[in-house]
């Protein structure tokens, strides 16, 4: 591939790091992925050989290191890696902040269960585990297992009490995952969640929510201000 030509850094950058899903697998290592399957779980819709070619691209160039596990590869950033936080950062809080933002459900259910999954508040859950039945229209039912040091998603029930039922289209829980809706506002707008009251109540404080839910669009900021 030709490159830019130029001196410049940002140029230089932008030849290994502006491919297409690059700075996704860095988002993923960067959030605690480093299995093949668990970095492709939070980007389903990339090839296994390109996610192959592109891990292996970031091991040639410093950024991560591949090495043998346990139980097969394992990829961790490098110091040069890590550097690159504050560059996925700056991408998603403009993201966040400047891009419109759409109630759809033309997205991907696996990452939004794999970012909720990773931002569970531990200490607010209940002593007991405790089982969230997850019914999004259009996709097979899920069981969100809630427990001190094991929160995973699953497609049948692991075998805990199952209190709680939520039934919601996808894009009503992404726009409340996401900050574009409270919780209460997710209810009017079709997020159903049953079961004892209190655990109602509580549920949304299990979660820190998506890490730029706080940033509110610009149009929103500029009426405020």
């Amino acid at each position: 591939m030709q490159g830019y030509g130029q001196f410049c850094s940002i140029a230089r950058a932008h030849e290994v790091l502006g491919g297409r899903w690059t700075l996704l697998i860095v988002r993923e290592l960067l959030c605690g992925g480093r299995r093949f399957n668990a970095i492709r779980r939070g980007i389903p819709r990339i090839s296994r050989t390109m996610l192959s070619e592109r891990l292996q691209a970031l091991v040639d160039l410093g950024a991560v290191v591949r090495q043998d596990g346990a139980a097969g590869p394992e990829y961790s950033l490098t110091a040069a890696g890590e550097e690159l936080a504050g560059l996925v950062t700056a991408l998603g809080a403009w993201g966040q902040r400047w891009l419109p933002r759409r109630m759809v459900d033309d997205v991907d259910l696996e990452p939004l269960l794999a970012d909720m999954e990773r931002r569970v508040r531990a200490r607010a859950l209940p002593p007991e585990p405790l089982v969230v039945r997850l019914e999004i229209v259009g996709h097979p039912t899920r069981f969100m297992l809630l427990k001190a040091g094991d929160v995973s998603s699953c497609r049948q029930n692991p075998g805990f009490p199952e209190p709680l039922r939520l039934r919601a289209t996808l894009g009503v829980l992404v726009a409340w995952w996401r900050g574009d809706l409270s919780f209460l506002e997710a209810r009017r707008q079709g997020l159903v969640l049953e079961g004892p009251r209190a655990l109602i109540q509580a549920f949304p404080g299990w979660f820190d929510r998506y890490l730029f839910a706080d940033i509110a669009p610009a149009a929103i900021a500029r009426r405020v201000a």
